[in-house]
């Protein structure tokens, strides 16, 4: 056997260990379910529920599931990922081979490609890497979202806002302006330093064998977390993260994040979390100081996630930011004046004279970006 075969073996066996394993707690070890705050059920429940998802991966392969999922991708458009099929190529692609697909899926046969790693300027600074899948692996993360997100969303804090049915931004900003209106004009802001990047592939696949029990699921999921990442010509592996990109990044944070949401809602504490944007909202400085101290530690030594502790702070709502709006102390919502300078600058770059532009698309243009603004 040769060292890659090998340690390709050892992964297996351990995607299997991680399916196969007990209730886990916070920490990814392994914990009788009565002693976990997140279960607040008996053993025996616990392992009913899991049992009714052994053979998801029939539901995944599904040719109405696949069909939708295909319909999706297209929807929502994209580029290419590695291997250049587009978008427009899917259909011929699904067409011909969707049944050899359905067998590699079921049989456990089937490796996700690379993701391409793209990097896009971030408003605040910095850039921000996205990840894009093929076509090919966007239609099936698809199919796997369309039948984990009915089994997981209810699970959710309705605290969490973030890529969620039926939620939105202005939702978690009406509830954040409710928290303060009602007194709590102090908040906890709490920035997750590169969290898309740094989540722990081993905590997020415990926290997803709690309620998924097909071994292929499971060990699916695992190799899209661990698809190389190419950039520059050049692929590299990875060993954390979850790729910002595929339609399955935006579940898996939120799984991720569950048990945070969780030991929120056990302390008794008025929160609004949209993606990894999480807000604290208490009566006073002292109170948000202990908070503050409290769940840093808990993110970083359970999650094992990073704070960064410079974006972070303690601090009156009118002197932060939530989702580019600041609220006053009295509950109501303004545009930040961060977001309006965005805006003045997206607007200067639209009407430049040097732009090569005719005066009707500029218009067109302007209308476009302010209409979603």
């Amino acid at each position: 056997m040769t060292n890659s075969q090998g340690k390709e073996r050892q992964q297996e066996q351990l995607e299997i260990d991680l399916s196969s394993t007990a209730s886990p707690d916070a920490t990814g070890e392994s914990v009788s379910v009565s002693g976990a705050y997140e279960e607040q059920q008996s053993p025996s429940a616990w392992v009913k529920r899991r049992a009714l998802t052994q053979n998801l991966m029939e539901n995944v392969c599904a040719l109405r599931n696949l069909v939708n999922a295909y319909k999706n991708v297209c929807r929502n458009h994209g580029s290419g990922g590695v291997d250049g099929m587009t978008v427009g190529e899917l259909e011929a692609w699904f067409e011909r081979n969707y049944k050899e697909l359905t067998r590699q899926l079921l049989s456990g046969e089937y490796r996700p490609n690379a993701v391409k790693g793209v990097e896009i300027p971030k408003p605040g600074g910095g850039v921000r890497l996205l990840c894009i899948p093929t076509v090919i692996d966007r239609l099936v993360q698809q199919a796997i979202l369309q039948i984990l997100s009915p089994i997981l969303e209810p699970l959710f804090s309705p605290s969490s806002y973030g890529f969620r049915p039926g939620l939105s931004a202005h939702d978690a900003l009406e509830t954040a302006s409710e928290y303060v209106s009602s007194g709590f004009n102090i908040v906890v802001d709490l920035d997750l330093e590169k969290f898309f990047d740094r989540v722990n592939h081993d905590i997020l696949m415990s926290r997803l064998a709690r309620h998924i029990g097909d071994k292929r699921l499971l060990r699916l999921v695992r190799r899209y977390l661990t698809a190389g990442l190419t950039q520059n010509g050049v692929c590299v592996p990875r060993d954390e993260g979850t790729s910002q990109g595929g339609p399955l990044s935006p579940l898996l944070a939120n799984l991720m994040l569950d048990d945070l949401d969780k030991e929120l809602e056990r302390r008794g504490h008025a929160f609004c979390r949209y993606a990894d944007d999480c807000n604290i909202y208490v009566a006073s400085q002292k109170a948000g100081e202990r908070v503050m101290e409290s769940i840093v530690r808990f993110i970083e030594k359970k999650l094992k996630l990073k704070v960064n502790r410079n974006k972070s702070a303690v601090d009156q709502v009118s002197n932060r930011q939530f989702l580019g709006y600041r609220i006053m102390l009295d509950g109501r919502l303004t545009v930040s004046p961060k977001s309006i300078d965005r805006l003045k600058g997206k607007i200067k770059g639209l009407t430049k004279r040097n732009r090569g532009t005719i005066f009707t698309t500029v218009v067109k243009d302007v209308n476009k970006y302010l209409d979603g603004w």
